[in-house]
């Protein structure tokens, strides 16, 4: 794929906005009188965990996890590796894990799992999008951005090989 190629727009980047502020909306009045821990799985949540950043008004702390699970496909390898630990004591904290897209839930079933062996009080997970289709576990994000079909999106944080990430709008790449 030549990364000159412009993908083309299936979710613009006002209706991101839009759906960002309502979910910040939701997790504040979720965690309305605790602090949580927020914590970002890199590179691809990187740009909807500062969007939703920005937004929340509760008191909030950031690390970030780095999983690697796709590499330069566009398909998930099948045991998603965390490449990069966080920095802060989980233990007795309220742990909002952010990602940018649930398809398998190998990755954040995985980033639970290593989040939980560090004891917080509780876990809860935000998605900017979730692609049900895809799911070979149970897992569910407790707060979703966007349900999307089956179909490899870039943009908004999303890449293909390392290209695309800076569109402010969710693409589809053209076949």
């Amino acid at each position: 794929m030549n990364p000159s190629t412009q993908p083309v727009e299936i979710l613009s980047a006002e209706r991101i906005a839009e759906r960002v502020t309502n979910l910040a909306k939701q997790i504040n009045q979720f965690y309305q009188g605790r602090e949580i821990l927020l914590v970002s799985i890199l590179d691809g949540a990187i740009i909807f965990t500062a969007d939703l950043l920005r937004q929340l008004r509760i008191p909030t702390q950031l690390d970030c996890m780095r999983i690697s699970s796709y590499g330069s496909s566009t398909s998930p390898e099948s045991a998603p590796q965390i490449t990069g630990s966080l920095k802060s004591d989980l233990r007795g904290k309220h742990v909002l894990l952010v990602d940018d897209i649930l398809d398998t839930g190998n990755t954040l079933q995985r980033a639970c799992e290593e989040i939980k062996s560090h004891h917080p009080d509780s876990i809860k997970t935000c998605v900017f999008l979730d692609k049900a289709e895809r799911r070979t576990n149970h897992f569910q994000a407790d707060w979703v951005g966007f349900s999307i079909p089956n179909e490899f999106v870039v943009g908004y944080g999303l890449d293909f090989d390392g290209h695309y990430r800076e569109l402010p709008y969710l693409g589809k790449l053209p076949s």
